[in-house]
């Protein structure tokens, strides 16, 4: 376990930012960390990072206890925050030197370390740059090379891809797989729940300070299949099958779209395969049959009942945030 926190608590003044979360990262995990606003996600990654301290309750980093030993516990973390900083007066080089002395890194150790980042990231050839030159995705990928200076275990990511442009947002993306593949644990804290649901191996929910769901996606993403209506697509005779099907007791209510029928059906997997081989049976021409498939959106919403908010789904319609 990279990361455990424990029964957290955090009061800003009578408010209650987190209410006993529980949260815990396995080694290796590229984790994704969702919430609607005001949930406590920015609350419990400045706890995550040693920037605050819970009022109550217990962090445990790689199996260090937070507080008893922070300059150790920091050089196990590297933290991306949302927005860059305050620095466009340094070159490249110069920022990473200044980061790289921070931890300890200096003369031919540090040069061969910012070579290989930058290197590493495409920035090679902007190490002369000054930071106001770079464009934001160079700068993202900047912040990112910075965060690796000292070889973190942990990576925490607070909406690392936010405001960059598709061809860039893929290359970032690619790169965290790469670190994920390396033996990189990765937390991310994002509002694309498309882009979780396609980078991360385990996700978090958060709502109102405690945890609603966590685990790994793959499971995750099953349990909402299994909750989905079953998907029966008819050839003809949709009639027919709505008289056969209004005589199953595990079917509890139906629906029409064109020629699908929209199934809720309370059963086993046994049962489902039951009632596929009694319409196969009455001679309905059956073309498919199946469970509809879930999505992070549809259990993000069940989870916080925030289907007002404007949740980005999609990279197009994210730049009017």
């Amino acid at each position: 376990m990279i990361l455990s926190m424990k029964n957290i608590k955090k009061f800003y003044g009578k408010f209650c930012a987190l209410d006993g979360l529980n949260l815990e990262i396995e080694e290796g995990a590229l984790y994704g960390f969702v919430g609607p606003n005001g949930a406590g996600k920015t609350t419990a990654i400045k706890i995550m990072t040693g920037i605050l301290y819970p009022d109550e309750g217990r962090v445990v980093i790689d199996g260090t206890e937070a507080g008893n030993d922070n300059m150790r516990l920091k050089k196990k973390i590297g933290y991306v925050p949302d927005n860059f900083g305050v620095y466009n007066n340094l070159t490249v080089t110069e920022y990473m030197s200044f980061f790289a002395s921070c931890y300890g890194i200096e003369g031919l150790r540090a040069e061969k370390r910012i070579s290989k980042l930058l290197g590493y990231l495409g920035l090679s050839d902007r190490a002369d740059f000054y930071i106001e030159a770079l464009s934001r995705g160079m700068k993202q990928k900047l912040s990112l090379a910075r965060t690796l200076i000292h070889d973190p275990k942990l990576l925490i990511m607070d909406e690392p891809t936010i405001g960059l442009d598709p061809g860039t947002r893929f290359e970032y993306k690619q790169i965290l797989s790469e670190l994920s593949e390396q033996g990189k644990t990765i937390l991310i804290s994002s509002h694309i729940l498309t882009e979780i649901s396609e980078m991360c191996t385990d996700i978090g929910i958060i709502d109102q300070g405690s945890m609603v769901m966590s685990g790994r996606l793959t499971d995750v993403m099953k349990m909402v299949t299994a909750q989905n209506p079953i998907i029966v697509t008819l050839a003809a005779k949709i009639t027919q099958a709505i008289k056969l099907l209004k005589e199953e007791k595990n079917v509890k209510s139906m629906s029409i779209r064109g020629n699908d029928i929209l199934i809720n059906f309370e059963g086993t997997r046994k049962k489902e395969a039951e009632l596929l081989a009694k319409l196969i049976e009455a001679e309905l021409p059956v073309v498919s049959f199946s469970r509809e498939q879930g999505s992070l959106e549809s259990i993000f919403i069940q989870l916080t009942g925030h289907d007002e908010e404007r949740t980005v789904l999609s990279h197009e319609n994210e730049s009017d945030l």
